[in-house]
Protein backbone atom coordinates (compact mmCIF):
# COMPACT_ATOMS: atom_id res chain seq x y z
CA UNK A 1 0.00 0.00 0.00
CA UNK A 2 2.72 2.25 0.66
CA UNK A 3 4.28 2.07 -2.47
CA UNK A 4 1.17 2.36 -4.29
CA UNK A 5 0.90 6.13 -2.10
CA UNK A 6 4.52 6.65 -3.52
CA UNK A 7 4.03 6.28 -6.54
CA UNK A 8 0.24 7.99 -6.81
CA UNK A 9 2.19 10.74 -4.61
CA UNK A 10 5.15 11.29 -7.41
CA UNK A 11 2.19 11.32 -10.42
CA UNK A 12 0.60 14.21 -9.16
CA UNK A 13 3.68 15.75 -8.71
CA UNK A 14 4.96 15.11 -12.07
CA UNK A 15 1.13 16.20 -12.78
CA UNK A 16 1.91 19.99 -11.40
CA UNK A 17 5.19 19.79 -13.23
CA UNK A 18 3.80 19.17 -16.49
CA UNK A 19 0.88 21.58 -16.20
CA UNK A 20 3.09 24.46 -14.99
CA UNK A 21 5.46 23.96 -18.00
CA UNK A 22 2.36 23.63 -20.30
CA UNK A 23 1.44 27.31 -19.73
CA UNK A 24 4.89 29.33 -18.80
CA UNK A 25 4.36 32.77 -18.02
CA UNK A 26 3.62 35.03 -21.05
CA UNK A 27 7.38 37.07 -22.11
CA UNK A 28 7.68 40.43 -23.07
CA UNK A 29 7.00 41.11 -26.90
CA UNK A 30 8.98 42.91 -28.95
CA UNK A 31 8.31 46.86 -29.30
CA UNK A 32 7.73 48.51 -32.89
CA UNK A 33 10.67 50.45 -33.00
CA UNK A 34 10.89 53.38 -35.20
CA UNK A 35 13.93 54.53 -37.44
CA UNK A 36 15.43 57.90 -38.78
CA UNK A 37 15.37 57.83 -42.45
CA UNK A 38 18.29 57.13 -44.54
CA UNK A 39 22.15 57.25 -42.61
CA UNK A 40 22.18 60.45 -41.19
CA UNK A 41 21.64 61.19 -37.44
CA UNK A 42 20.44 64.35 -36.17
CA UNK A 43 19.50 66.28 -32.45
CA UNK A 44 16.10 67.42 -32.08
CA UNK A 45 14.91 69.41 -29.13
CA UNK A 46 11.31 69.02 -27.27
CA UNK A 47 9.13 72.03 -26.45
CA UNK A 48 6.88 72.34 -23.77
CA UNK A 49 3.40 71.49 -24.75
CA UNK A 50 0.43 73.98 -26.18
CA UNK A 51 -2.68 72.64 -24.01
CA UNK A 52 -5.39 73.49 -26.18
CA UNK A 53 -7.92 70.79 -24.85
CA UNK A 54 -9.62 72.84 -22.08
CA UNK A 55 -8.67 70.31 -19.46
CA UNK A 56 -6.74 72.11 -16.55
CA UNK A 57 -5.35 68.60 -15.47
CA UNK A 58 -3.15 68.24 -18.46
CA UNK A 59 0.57 68.90 -16.81
CA UNK A 60 2.69 71.04 -19.98
CA UNK A 61 6.17 69.03 -19.15
CA UNK A 62 4.89 65.63 -18.34
CA UNK A 63 3.56 65.51 -22.31
CA UNK A 64 6.64 66.93 -23.45
CA UNK A 65 8.52 64.20 -21.29
CA UNK A 66 6.15 61.83 -22.66
CA UNK A 67 7.29 62.89 -26.09
CA UNK A 68 10.67 63.00 -24.84
CA UNK A 69 10.79 59.41 -24.11
CA UNK A 70 9.27 57.99 -27.41
CA UNK A 71 11.68 60.02 -29.86
CA UNK A 72 14.58 58.63 -27.78
CA UNK A 73 14.11 55.42 -29.16
CA UNK A 74 13.67 56.66 -32.89
CA UNK A 75 17.28 54.85 -34.15
CA UNK A 76 19.23 58.08 -35.05
CA UNK A 77 17.88 60.49 -33.40
CA UNK A 78 19.40 62.16 -30.30
CA UNK A 79 16.70 64.29 -28.31
CA UNK A 80 17.27 67.43 -26.18
CA UNK A 81 14.87 67.25 -22.99
CA UNK A 82 12.11 69.60 -22.38
CA UNK A 83 13.65 71.14 -19.34
CA UNK A 84 17.03 72.53 -21.94
CA UNK A 85 14.18 74.35 -24.35
CA UNK A 86 12.67 76.10 -21.28
CA UNK A 87 15.69 77.78 -19.72
CA UNK A 88 16.23 79.24 -23.40
CA UNK A 89 12.81 80.08 -23.66
CA UNK A 90 13.27 82.27 -20.51
CA UNK A 91 16.52 83.74 -21.98
CA UNK A 92 15.08 84.64 -25.19
CA UNK A 93 12.08 86.04 -22.81
CA UNK A 94 9.20 83.75 -24.76
CA UNK A 95 6.69 81.36 -23.38
CA UNK A 96 6.05 79.43 -26.89
CA UNK A 97 7.68 79.90 -30.20
CA UNK A 98 5.23 81.95 -32.55
CA UNK A 99 7.29 82.42 -35.60
CA UNK A 100 9.88 80.47 -37.71
CA UNK A 101 12.87 82.83 -36.64
CA UNK A 102 11.97 82.37 -33.23
CA UNK A 103 12.27 78.57 -33.41
CA UNK A 104 15.36 79.07 -35.46
CA UNK A 105 17.15 81.23 -32.64
CA UNK A 106 15.89 78.28 -30.08
CA UNK A 107 17.88 75.79 -32.21
CA UNK A 108 21.09 77.82 -32.73
CA UNK A 109 20.83 78.61 -29.01
CA UNK A 110 20.57 74.44 -28.30
CA UNK A 111 22.79 73.58 -31.19
CA UNK A 112 20.07 71.36 -32.91
CA UNK A 113 18.79 70.11 -36.07
CA UNK A 114 15.19 70.80 -34.87
CA UNK A 115 12.35 71.62 -32.37
CA UNK A 116 9.12 69.54 -31.68
CA UNK A 117 5.85 71.27 -30.39
CA UNK A 118 3.93 69.23 -28.90
CA UNK A 119 -0.34 70.11 -28.66
CA UNK A 120 -3.01 68.53 -26.62
CA UNK A 121 -6.07 69.05 -28.45
CA UNK A 122 -8.38 66.71 -26.37
CA UNK A 123 -8.23 64.85 -23.08
CA UNK A 124 -10.31 62.33 -21.95
CA UNK A 125 -8.76 59.92 -19.33
CA UNK A 126 -11.78 57.20 -18.68
CA UNK A 127 -11.86 53.97 -20.07
CA UNK A 128 -12.11 53.81 -23.07
CA UNK A 129 -9.80 56.50 -23.13
CA UNK A 130 -9.27 59.20 -26.23
CA UNK A 131 -6.84 62.01 -26.43
CA UNK A 132 -6.24 64.56 -29.98
CA UNK A 133 -2.64 65.59 -30.21
CA UNK A 134 -0.29 67.46 -32.79
CA UNK A 135 3.44 67.07 -33.12
CA UNK A 136 5.12 70.31 -35.16
CA UNK A 137 8.58 70.08 -36.20
CA UNK A 138 10.41 73.55 -37.30
CA UNK A 139 13.59 72.41 -39.24
CA UNK A 140 16.49 74.31 -38.90
CA UNK A 141 16.80 76.21 -42.17
CA UNK A 142 20.65 75.10 -43.93
CA UNK A 143 22.19 76.04 -47.45
CA UNK A 144 20.97 74.68 -50.99
CA UNK A 145 22.53 75.23 -53.88
CA UNK A 146 20.26 76.96 -56.15
CA UNK A 147 21.05 77.21 -59.95
CA UNK A 148 20.16 80.65 -60.87
CA UNK A 149 18.70 80.86 -64.94
CA UNK A 150 20.41 83.90 -66.40
CA UNK A 151 20.86 84.96 -70.31
CA UNK A 152 23.71 82.95 -71.78
CA UNK A 153 25.06 86.84 -72.76
CA UNK A 154 25.13 88.16 -69.25
CA UNK A 155 28.05 85.50 -68.77
CA UNK A 156 30.81 87.58 -70.36
CA UNK A 157 29.26 90.96 -68.62
CA UNK A 158 29.60 89.17 -65.39
CA UNK A 159 31.60 86.18 -65.22
CA UNK A 160 30.84 85.36 -61.82
CA UNK A 161 27.33 85.21 -61.99
CA UNK A 162 26.28 81.25 -61.78
CA UNK A 163 25.33 78.85 -59.10
CA UNK A 164 25.17 80.49 -55.47
CA UNK A 165 24.56 79.03 -52.01
CA UNK A 166 21.27 80.71 -51.23
CA UNK A 167 19.18 80.12 -47.85
CA UNK A 168 16.57 77.33 -47.38
CA UNK A 169 13.51 78.17 -46.02
CA UNK A 170 12.53 77.10 -42.73
CA UNK A 171 10.43 73.83 -43.87
CA UNK A 172 7.75 73.18 -40.83
CA UNK A 173 6.50 68.87 -40.67
CA UNK A 174 3.35 68.67 -38.41
CA UNK A 175 1.29 65.28 -37.63
CA UNK A 176 -2.02 65.55 -36.41
CA UNK A 177 -4.48 62.98 -34.88
CA UNK A 178 -7.30 61.93 -32.68
CA UNK A 179 -6.70 58.45 -30.65
CA UNK A 180 -10.05 57.06 -29.67
CA UNK A 181 -9.55 53.45 -27.96
CA UNK A 182 -13.29 52.95 -28.60
CA UNK A 183 -12.54 52.61 -31.75
CA UNK A 184 -11.12 49.38 -33.35
CA UNK A 185 -8.26 50.20 -35.69
CA UNK A 186 -6.76 52.20 -32.87
CA UNK A 187 -7.36 49.62 -30.16
CA UNK A 188 -5.33 47.38 -32.54
CA UNK A 189 -2.78 49.61 -32.94
CA UNK A 190 -2.51 50.21 -29.32
CA UNK A 191 -2.35 46.77 -28.66
CA UNK A 192 0.23 46.15 -31.23
CA UNK A 193 2.42 49.17 -29.14
CA UNK A 194 1.67 47.76 -25.89
CA UNK A 195 3.09 44.37 -27.05
CA UNK A 196 6.33 44.90 -26.12
CA UNK A 197 6.15 47.78 -23.30
CA UNK A 198 3.69 46.04 -20.99
CA UNK A 199 4.02 42.96 -18.53
CA UNK A 200 1.37 40.61 -19.21
CA UNK A 201 1.97 39.14 -16.30
CA UNK A 202 1.32 42.12 -14.50
CA UNK A 203 -1.77 43.13 -12.29
CA UNK A 204 -3.25 44.99 -15.53
CA UNK A 205 -1.44 42.82 -18.61
CA UNK A 206 -1.72 44.71 -21.96
CA UNK A 207 -4.63 46.80 -20.58
CA UNK A 208 -2.69 49.08 -18.75
CA UNK A 209 -1.97 50.94 -21.79
CA UNK A 210 -5.40 52.48 -21.43
CA UNK A 211 -5.64 52.15 -17.86
CA UNK A 212 -2.84 54.63 -17.61
CA UNK A 213 -3.09 57.85 -19.43
CA UNK A 214 0.74 58.63 -19.63
CA UNK A 215 1.14 54.97 -21.53
CA UNK A 216 -2.01 56.11 -23.53
CA UNK A 217 -0.48 59.38 -24.17
CA UNK A 218 3.11 57.59 -25.10
CA UNK A 219 1.13 55.46 -27.36
CA UNK A 220 -0.49 58.57 -28.96
CA UNK A 221 2.78 60.42 -29.46
CA UNK A 222 4.59 56.80 -30.57
CA UNK A 223 1.73 56.96 -33.97
CA UNK A 224 2.43 60.76 -34.55
CA UNK A 225 6.69 60.31 -34.84
CA UNK A 226 6.22 57.81 -36.85
CA UNK A 227 3.93 60.00 -39.18
CA UNK A 228 6.49 63.08 -38.69
CA UNK A 229 9.08 60.18 -40.24
CA UNK A 230 7.15 59.45 -42.85
CA UNK A 231 7.59 63.49 -43.92
CA UNK A 232 11.75 63.26 -43.98
CA UNK A 233 13.90 62.59 -46.30
CA UNK A 234 16.46 60.25 -46.36
CA UNK A 235 18.96 62.68 -45.21
CA UNK A 236 16.33 63.74 -42.53
CA UNK A 237 15.08 67.24 -44.01
CA UNK A 238 11.28 67.71 -44.54
CA UNK A 239 9.85 66.50 -48.26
Amino acid sequence: MKRFAWIAGLMAVLAVWTNGCATPPKPYGREQQLFLPGMHSLVWAVAPTVNLSGQAHVDPLLQSDLVFQELQAVRGLTVIPVDRVVEVYASLRIEKVESEAQATNVCDLLGCDGLVVPTVTAYDPYDPPKMGASLQLFAKPGTVQQIVLIDPHELDRSPTVGAMDLPRPQRLVQAVGIFDASSGSVRQSADAYAAGRTDPNGPMGSREVYLDMSRYGGFVYHELIGELLDHLTVDGTPQ
